[in-house]
């Protein structure tokens, strides 16, 4: 084990203990780390190969100890000292909840999510894998998507490399996409839910130590309904054992977000004791308090519950992106829309949005005070797609998402909030508008006005630019004050920045 780690980095401790019988439920490991300012207590957890491991996050710089208990083994407790580094350069430690609906790392830096969703990569060959990482080291996106069980879909009939499980799956080869909803021809799954398979949660928290290195959150989506190996229907027991091995796996590395589902209003097997108990397990073993949200489809959970740490949302049935505000208003929360439609050519209308329409649903849903997710459906040359498998994105929106996001980070204070809203546009302005006046964004989406009549409770000058968020490309306008109208090119797309002029 190492001597030191960084601030929020991770402390690993490994050793040998009993294999006889099943170690992941017969034995326990338990981990006790002490230093001036804090005590965390931290379930380990057995690795395959008569190897248990317990991790640690420390919050703060300097001399920890440790001790090492349970009934792995017949020895006296491990114990030990070690020394934590000042955080480096890329490292601000886990993502917070600031200012009630924005986020910010725990070092203060402000945090503006872009996510991503790439449900299945993971689970794919190492080529595509490495394609991934590859693609999003050249984007702009700091937060993605995806799934620790292998999904089953219509885009991914592909077995996946690993299983959670040891086991066998059933036959894939019968799959069509007449059939491939058909659960009759899911025959001759056999899984032992009592004996995990270590390679598979090794790889996927790999990706997680690689996503943290890029300083990308992992948004990790623990259960979903797309499933034909029998994951989704495992008993009480068995989900708890799962839940209680994955929190004790994964909860150490500072860029975890847990998702408890993907759609769960899907998995109808599944009752709202269910996800609470989940939940609950969560808050229990979980000694640092990483955020969590869980996912709807058709139905909004109920998001007062005070695990709930910030609204994951998809748009249609239960609102489109104009909602974004109303769910801010309703549970004081901040609102990612991880879902609201993908740019792509499939036939499906949830997969084929241009780049365009899913720009402007980026631009209006930040104006409104939350934050916008993105995908791709778009048909790859090997016939995958981003979406589910990874690899490379074709679509126009990535970099007009980074164009906006350059324009989120530029924003005095801490986010927006929406100020106003007509017909045809939306005007935001930062969301602590007494700390930071003086600052507006007006976007107008596909109306094509010639103009914008200003009007401001202030009496001093504002420079106005001409945002034309498709062309990327900002242009002064002039100064103008309240009362003014500012004339614009008959083009959709455009937004109107107004900041507050100041001579010299």
């Amino acid at each position: 084990m190492a001597a030191s780690v960084e601030r929020w980095g991770m402390f690993e401790i490994s050793t040998l203990g009993k294999a006889e019988g099943n170690p992941f439920t017969d034995y326990t490991i338990r981990g006790v780390f002490r230093h001036k300012n804090e005590i965390v207590e931290t379930d380990g957890f057995y690795d395959g190969d008569g190897v248990y491991k317990v991790r640690f996050m420390p919050s703060f710089e300097g001399e920890y100890t440790f001790d090492v208990s349970g009934t792995f083994s017949d020895e006296k407790t491990l114990t030990g000292t070690f020394t934590v580094t000042p955080a480096g350069e890329r490292n601000h430690g886990p993502v917070r909840v600031a200012s009630k609906y924005h986020f910010a790392y725990k070092d203060s830096t402000p945090y503006y999510p872009i996510g991503t969703t790439c449900y299945a990569w993971t689970h794919q060959s190492e080529e595509m894998r490495d394609k991934t990482l590859e693609t999003l080291k050249n984007n702009v996106f700091n937060k993605i998507r995806f799934c620790i069980l292998p999904k089953h879909h219509l885009y991914n009939f592909n077995e996946p490399e690993t299983y959670p499980y040891e086991g066998t799956p059933c036959d894939s080869s019968v799959l069509t996409e007449e059939n491939f909803n058909d659960s009759s021809v899911w025959k001759g799954n056999d899984w032992d839910f009592t004996k995990f398979n270590p390679e598979h949660f090794r790889r996927f928290e790999s990706y997680v130590a690689e996503l943290m290195k890029m300083g990308i959150e992992a948004d990790v989506i623990v259960m979903h309904p797309y499933d034909r190996w029998g994951f989704r229907n495992m008993s009480k027991k068995d989900d708890d054992l799962y839940w209680n091995y994955v929190v004790s796996r994964l909860s150490a590395y500072r860029n975890v977000w847990w998702s408890l589902a993907n759609e769960y209003d899907v998995m109808t097997e599944k009752t709202t004791d269910d996800w609470e108990r989940y939940a609950s397990i969560l808050c229990r073993k979980d000694p640092y308090n990483h955020l969590c949200s869980i996912h709807n489809c058709n139905a909004m959970y109920d998001h007062s519950r005070p695990w709930i740490t910030h609204i994951s949302y998809q748009v249609s049935p239960c609102g489109d992106v104009e909602y974004t505000n109303e769910l801010r208003e309703k549970y004081g929360k901040p609102v990612v829309l991880d879902e609201m439609r993908y740019e792509g050519n499939i036939p499906y209308g949830w997969g084929n949005l241009d780049g365009r329409e899913l720009v402007r649903r980026f631009w209006e849903v930040m104006c409104r005070g939350g934050y916008p997710g993105h995908s791709e459906t778009l048909v790859q040359s090997n016939g995958k797609l981003w979406w589910s498998h990874g690899g490379e994105l074709l679509g126009e929106s990535p970099q007009r998402i980074k164009f906006l996001y350059e324009i989120m980070t530029e924003t005095p204070g801490h986010g927006l909030k929406l100020a106003y809203s007509e017909d045809g546009y939306v005007m935001a302005e930062p969301e602590d508008a007494y700390a930071n006046p003086g600052y507006f964004i007006v976007y107008f989406g596909v109306s094509q006005s010639g103009f914008y009549d200003f009007q401001s409770d202030k009496e001093t000058s504002y420079r106005a630019e001409i945002i034309d968020a498709w062309n990327m490309t900002i242009t002064d306008a002039g100064v103008y004050k309240s009362g003014s109208r500012i004339n614009l090119p008959r083009k959709p797309y455009l937004a109107l920045r107004l900041k507050e002029y100041v001579t010299v």
